[in-house]
């Protein structure tokens, strides 16, 4: 039947809603670990490439900015996820504010994060047992291959025993950061350390980079953060999600906020300085090599910070195999990637598309080869949609509250419009920091935009002629009209 959106929807019978079952699981301390655990990598890896941009200084801003930019984000996205409980998340929300294009539009831009995140963090993950086992570099791929095939068949297993994971995993990493902080202090002196980077023409110890630091820092600050916003796609899953999806997302929210301060103020103070973390692939391992030495104590001690790493990369092939499998359920994308396994009620056919792809790319720069950092490479990608799908959220949350103030909100966020916009001001000015800073990463991430471009295309030519009434899609037609297309 056509819509007046330009887009088709078929009918479907109960046996392909049967084909594509969830199971509930997940209660508030589940869905904490899963936000939690979905960011907690940032702490170990990935960060420390905005002292290389901004310095400590430029970096430290760039967290307090960010901040902001997350507090506004988590606090609309609780009030949009107990009031549209779908495990679509952000396309769910702009499915109902902004109509079948701008559910498309923000469904992509998480769809790009949520791939090239885990990808990220496997690159991350290579590195550190490469440098705890002594592998040459040209073994990261295989490191990688691996961490996807153990991880996608644990997430695959069921929901149940994921989230068990997810909780003990995330508990080890937030331990192993705590040993750090612990064993950081005695050695702490920022002005010998995190200023230790030359200043350049115009630019101060604080800031050897000037304000314009500040602004190249902003990606990487990002990382500390970046996938909170996963706990949505949840929502099929929780037992009460209307209650449980705003407390872990915002409990999970001050977890973080606390673990990113320490994080930085204590790397960054210790040898072997900001100059030589802002190059380091594997952080946690340099700093823990101060504290203990560099002998058998810290291997041991780097090998088990591996969890946190494996925390968010398990977590997050939680969030794309979701992503993905509620817009294919609605036809967005292909609808043979929602199907789920018959007994365990999971995902599966997504969870190893997304890998798939995933890998590729992060096999695809390797090979290519650069002087950059494979996983800053990846970053500025996943920033790159992660940015886009924050101001296409924000702006469903300021026309869901004006265009349909009927839908009953069990949360209501305290910030209301204005921390909406603060977040959407600040993504926008991330956005502009990947295209202006690095000359080599406007041009990934102009790579990132043309991989948009293509997705657009096939829901214009294909995707908008096979939609399906899935929940999201039902909620939003029988809730009124949506607003105007943007």
């Amino acid at each position: 039947m056509p819509d007046a959106s330009g887009v088709h929807y078929d009918r479907v019978d109960a046996r392909y809603f049967e084909a594509r079952g969830l199971r509930r699981h997940a209660r508030v301390w589940s869905l904490w670990a899963l936000g939690v655990g979905a960011v907690i990598s940032g702490d170990f890896f990935g960060w420390n490439f905005g002292l290389a941009a901004g310095g400590f200084g430029g970096l430290l801003i760039a967290t307090v900015l960010i901040t902001a930019l997350y507090v506004g984000l988590c606090f609309s996205i609780a009030e949009m996820s107990a009031a549209l409980p779908h495990t679509g998340g952000a396309y769910s929300f702009a499915r109902s504010a902004m109509g079948p294009w701008g559910a498309y539009l923000t469904g992509l831009a998480e769809n790009m994060e949520y791939i090239l995140t885990p990808a990220v963090i496997v690159v991350g993950i290579g590195g550190y047992l490469g440098a705890i086992f002594g592998t040459p570099e040209a073994a990261a791929p295989l490191w990688w291959l691996a961490a996807y095939a153990v991880f996608i068949g644990l997430n695959a297993a069921g929901v149940e025993t994921s989230f068990r994971f997810t909780v003990a995993i995330t508990l080890t990493a937030l331990a192993i950061l705590a040993v750090f902080w612990i064993g950081a202090l005695p050695h702490l002196d920022l002005e010998r350390h995190a200023l230790d980077i030359t200043p350049q023409s115009g630019g101060s110890r604080f800031l050897p980079f000037g304000w314009g630091g500040v602004l190249a820092a902003l990606p990487f600050a990002i990382w500390f953060y970046l996938a909170i916003e996963e706990l949505p796609l949840a929502a099929e899953e929780a037992q009460a999600p209307e209650r449980d999806l705003p407390r872990g997302i915002l409990f999970g929210l001050a977890t973080l906020v606390v673990c990113a301060f320490l994080t930085l103020v204590l790397s960054a103070g210790i040898p072997p300085g900001a100059e030589a973390l802002g190059r380091s692939d594997e952080p946690l391992f340099a700093s823990f090599s101060t504290i203990f030495g560099s002998g058998i104590g810290a291997r041991l001690l780097a090998l088990v910070a591996v969890a946190g790493l494996v925390a968010s990369f398990h977590t997050i092939l939680f969030a794309y195999s979701r992503q993905i499998y509620s817009l294919s359920r609605a036809g967005y994308f292909p609808r043979w990637l929602s199907v789920t396994h018959g007994r365990r009620k999971t995902p599966h056919v997504a969870l190893l598309a997304g890998g798939a792809l995933g890998y590729a790319v992060a096999f695809g720069i390797h090979t290519l080869g650069s002087e950059h950092p494979v996983g800053a490479v990846l970053l500025n990608m996943a920033v790159f949609g992660a940015v886009l799908s924050y101001g296409f959220q924000m702006t469903s949350f300021v026309l869901l509250r004006w265009h349909r103030p009927q839908i009953e909100r069990p949360y209501r966020s305290p910030l209301g419009i204005p921390g909406a916009l603060l977040a959407l001001c600040l993504s926008g000015a991330t956005l502009v920091a990947l295209f202006v800073s690095d000359p080599f990463y406007r041009r990934v991430v102009i790579g990132a935009a043309l991989w948009y471009a293509l997705g657009l295309i096939w829901f214009a030519l294909v995707g908008r002629h096979r939609l399906v009434e899935s929940p999201e899609e039902r909620f939003a037609l029988e809730t009124g009209p949506p607003a105007r297309e943007p």
